[in-house]
């Protein structure tokens, strides 16, 4: 592992100020003062250009085939949930800017003709001419409903894959699925009630409409909160990542010091199958002990495994509380070999690692071969936190795959988006 450093590295980049309208609206550009972007640190080669700012909270992007963004919001700008940023001189900068959709959420991808949607209970399909990036809004198909929305950890994440399915994340709202959660000294449920509707991945059609649960497979089950998840083309299956519990030391200070409730439970990426049980509420992966354990709400005491022993287990894990909320598997052909079919994924930073520093707030690559990874992970990208990590400026949420094979970051604190290329 390797973690970058947070050097005071300057780049010039162009500015956008926001001056939103109801459906379109024209952005000025103009270079932006030194220091008034992020300190981006990235690898030898690349360089980055923000495109926008100042947009709101946008969570996950998608780009069409001639290159415009579509940023979706977590919380409605100018009554728009979903933006459009179009280039129309060619500079790098959005310039035109068309809102569309009333509902806010964090789902967004393209695929064969079609722009998909989601809202916190809710996933949209529209037509989308991608040679042109025009969407028809009179096209918007209401595909899924019904899925469990109740404030805590309700985006939906969406992921399709080549044969006609879609993949929906319904996070579970409970830290442990206590009997009351979050409260020191509340025992686990067992079971966990919460699994029948959320804690897991539905798999829907994507040319259905109106589906619900019954309509959908239980795809996989025992996942606290995927934000991040992507179909690997080259090896057929769903990937996900998965935000760790929180309250470890605050709970169980005999079993945990401040460090290690810290560190723990680890950020885990899992290999889905159809039908796998990855664990939650019942188990922990330990950064330490570097194995999956049972938790201590249902008898764990940092050693028992016992039923964990058969859930399906990580393939990749991280320090923990960073926050994982988005994962791509680089297709491009213009980054160095080494990143073909790898993995980015874009950590959100964290929030309960104190009384120590938090964490995260980078984007971090891992090389993948035959399906799984082969080599340690790396930061890719840092310097979105500030001069004070503490109190980050920027927190990256959302990535993308350009037509030219360049990687794009959404931030969801300023609304910014950042394109990332590469030249010899």
């Amino acid at each position: 592992m390797k973690y970058s450093k947070y050097l005071l590295i300057f780049f010039t980049a162009s500015s956008f100020l926001v001056a939103c309208g109801n459906d379109s609206t024209k952005a000025k550009s103009g270079p932006l003062p030194a220091g008034d972007d992020p300190r981006l640190v990235l690898p030898d080669g690349f360089s980055a250009l923000r495109i926008i700012k100042d947009l709101g909270r946008a969570r996950h992007i998608a780009v069409s085939a001639n290159g415009d963004v579509f940023v979706k919001l977590d919380k409605l700008y100018n009554g728009k949930g979903i933006y459009r940023l179009h280039d129309s001189d060619g500079d790098g900068i959005a310039d035109d800017i068309t809102g569309f959709g009333d509902y806010k959420g964090t789902g967004i991808a393209i695929k064969n003709g079609y722009l998909y949607a989601s809202s916190n209970s809710e996933v949209f399909r529209y037509t989308i001419d991608e040679s042109s990036g025009r969407v028809d809004e009179g096209s918007k198909k209401r595909i899924i409903t019904g899925l469990v929305d109740q404030g805590q950890h309700n985006s939906k994440s969406i992921a399709l894959d080549n044969s006609g399915n879609i993949y929906v994340n319904v996070g579970a709202p409970s830290n442990m699925c206590q009997e009351q959660d979050r409260v020191k000294g509340s025992p686990g449920k067992d079971p966990c009630p919460l699994l029948e509707t959320a804690g897991g991945i539905w798999q829907f059609r994507a040319d259905g409409q109106d589906q619900s649960y019954k309509e959908s497979v239980h795809y996989a089950t025992g996942l606290r909160n995927v934000v991040g998840l992507d179909w690997n083309t080259s090896s057929n299956d769903l990937y996900v990542m998965q935000h760790g519990r929180d309250m470890l030391f605050q709970f169980y200070p005999e079993l945990f010091d401040q460090q290690s409730g810290a560190n723990n439970p680890a950020e885990e990426m899992f290999r889905i199958k159809k039908g796998d049980d990855c664990g939650w509420p019942y188990c922990y992966f330990d950064n330490e002990k570097k194995q999956k354990l049972l938790n201590p709400e249902y008898g764990g005491d940092r050693n028992k495994v016992g039923r964990c022993e058969d859930k399906n287990h990580s393939i990749l894990q991280f320090p923990g509380h960073l926050a994982p909320n988005a994962l791509l598997f680089y297709t491009g052909n213009q980054f160095p070999e080494k990143y073909q079919n790898g993995a980015f994924i874009a950590f959100h930073g964290s929030w309960n690692r104190s009384p120590e520093p938090q964490a995260g707030y980078f984007v971090v690559f891992v090389p993948f071969k035959d399906g799984m990874p082969s080599g340690d992970w790396e930061v890719f990208a840092d310097g979105f936190a500030g001069p004070n990590i503490n109190k980050a400026e920027y927190r990256p949420c959302g990535l993308a795959q350009g037509p030219d094979g360049s990687l794009y970051v959404s931030d969801d604190r300023n609304g910014s988006v950042w394109k990332i290329t590469y030249k010899k």
